[in-house]
C-alpha cells in the first residue's frame, strides 16, 4: 500500500510538472510598447503572442483617455501576432489596449496594456508655397578651355598615326 501511495504521489507530481507554461500562450511584445509614451500617432497597434492565433476569433480594442474607442477594428491575423487598424489620434493622455487571443487548444490571452500619446500643441496643415524658378544659364566655355580640347585632340590623332606607322614597320620586318 504504501509503495502504490509513493507511485501514485510520484506520478500526479510529474503530471502537474508535466503541464508547462511552454504550451500555454502568454504575452511576448505590443506595440506600441507598454508604458511608452508617444508623439507621433500610430497607425495601428499589435499584440505578439507564444502560440499560433485562430484566424477569426480574436479582439482587440483600443480606447482613448475618455473611454471612446478610437480603433477601425479591422483585425489581422498574422500567425502570432493581432493587428488592429487605428484613426488618428488628436487628443494627450493615456490610451488603453484591450486584447483576447484564441490559440488552438488554449485558453484564451486575455489583457490589456496603455501607453501614452503626447498631441503636438497645435496641428496646423501644411500649405507649400511655390517658389519661382530662376533658369539657370548654360555653363560657357572660356577661349582657352577651347583651344586645351582640340589640342589634345590633335595629340591624339598624332599618337594614333604614330603607332599606326610603327605597327606597319614592325611588319614588313618580319
Amino acid at each position: 500500500m504504501r509503495k502504490f501511495a509513493a507511485h501514485s504521489a510520484l506520478v500526479l507530481l510529474l503530471t502537474l510538472l508535466g503541464v508547462s507554461s511552454a504550451f500555454s500562450n502568454a504575452l511576448v511584445s505590443t506595440s506600441p510598447i507598454s508604458g511608452s509614451t508617444l508623439s507621433v500617432s500610430p497607425t495601428s497597434v499589435t499584440v505578439t503572442g507564444q502560440l499560433p492565433l485562430l484566424p477569426e476569433a480574436n479582439e482587440i480594442s483600443v480606447t482613448d483617455p475618455n473611454g471612446v474607442r478610437v480603433d477601425d477594428a479591422t483585425i489581422m491575423v498574422d500567425g502570432v501576432s493581432v493587428t488592429v487598424g487605428l484613426m488618428p489620434l488628436t487628443e494627450s493622455g493615456f490610451y488603453t489596449v484591450s486584447y483576447i487571443l484564441f490559440a488552438e487548444a488554449d485558453a484564451p490571452l486575455e489583457g490589456s496594456y496603455r501607453f501614452k500619446y503626447q498631441a503636438p500643441s497645435t496641428i496646423a496643415p501644411e500649405n507649400p508655397t511655390p517658389q519661382p524658378t530662376v533658369p539657370q544659364e548654360p555653363a560657357s566655355s572660356s577661349w582657352a578651355t577651347n583651344v586645351f580640347v582640340i589640342l589634345l585632340l590633335l595629340m591624339a590623332v598624332g599618337v594614333t598615326v604614330g603607332l599606326s606607322l610603327y605597327a606597319r614597320k614592325l611588319f614588313k620586318n618580319r
